[in-house]
């Protein structure tokens, strides 16, 4: 196991088979690791990590938790609590989301430049960790140098990247086209089910963060269809070399 990671990934829907070329690797099942939860969703497989991708000692989390699944935030955001006694200090995460942006198309990689929360519950709310102040400032939730780094990987490798804000969700129904139509209005580019609460407990550990969501289906008025998870799945999978190879280079180059 390495002994000081300092990068952490949540390999969320679109990354899941990262965890392959994590080399050198020891895992832990959520069940065996005390007050953990345990996901329920279908391809997050429900453990912890720690290798090496590339040349750098990593420690991911493969799979993640929702709180549509049950839990509180506080359960959902425990894991990156975790990750700060562990000593880490940047947190990738990636998931999958539906396109508001007219000018998105199904496949496409967003990078998440910023985020809107409309979760009925902040993970912050109740007693105030040390780890951060009582009011947490969220200008910057996604490291700029970050995103700067990434957009100039994807140039030199030929990978089509979108820049946008995402917009989580409580789920697990997608949206209706008129939900659609106001996040749009919102300011929102994607929609999803995660990711925000993590973000913003990463923050308030002083963690620098960066997030890439995969575009699995559209909410754009006109390309609206019937969508299952299945089919959010596949088109996740689809792109997933590519946004794997935007993360490893980033990750290598720490």
């Amino acid at each position: 196991m390495p002994a000081n990671p300092t990068t952490a990934i949540i390999l969320g829907t679109g990354l899941g088979k990262l965890a392959a070329e994590i080399h050198s690797a020891s895992s832990i099942d959520y069940k065996d690791i005390p007050n953990f939860p345990v996901s329920t969703v279908e391809g997050h497989s429900g453990r912890l990590i720690f290798g090496k991708l590339g040349n750098k000692d990593i420690m991911a989390m493969e799979g993640r938790f929702h709180f549509y699944e049950g839990y509180s935030m506080k359960e959902v955001t425990f894991p990156i609590r975790v990750m700060h006694e562990l000593g880490i200090r940047t947190l990738f995460v990636s998931n999958a989301a539906g396109g508001t942006n007219p000018d998105f198309e199904i496949g496409d990689l967003m990078i998440i430049t910023d985020h809107i929360n409309a979760l009925p519950e902040n993970p912050l709310r109740g007693k105030n960790f040390p780890t951060g102040p009582r009011f947490l400032d969220m200008h910057e939730a996604y490291n700029r140098e970050l995103i700067s780094q990434a957009k100039a990987i994807a140039a030199e490798k030929g990978i089509k990247v979108q820049e946008g804000v995402y917009l989580a969700t409580q789920g697990p129904t997608y949206e209706t086209p008129s939900e659609y139509k106001m996040f749009r209005i919102w300011g929102a580019d994607a929609v999803g089910m995660s990711t925000v609460p993590e973000v913003i407990v990463a923050n308030h550990c002083g963690m620098k963060c960066f997030g890439i969501s995969v575009i699995t289906d559209l909410g754009v008025e006109g390309k609206i269809v019937e969508v299952s998870h299945e089919e959010v799945q596949k088109a996740a999978d689809a792109v997933q070399p590519l946004m794997a190879d935007i993360m490893r280079e980033m990750i290598n180059r720490a």
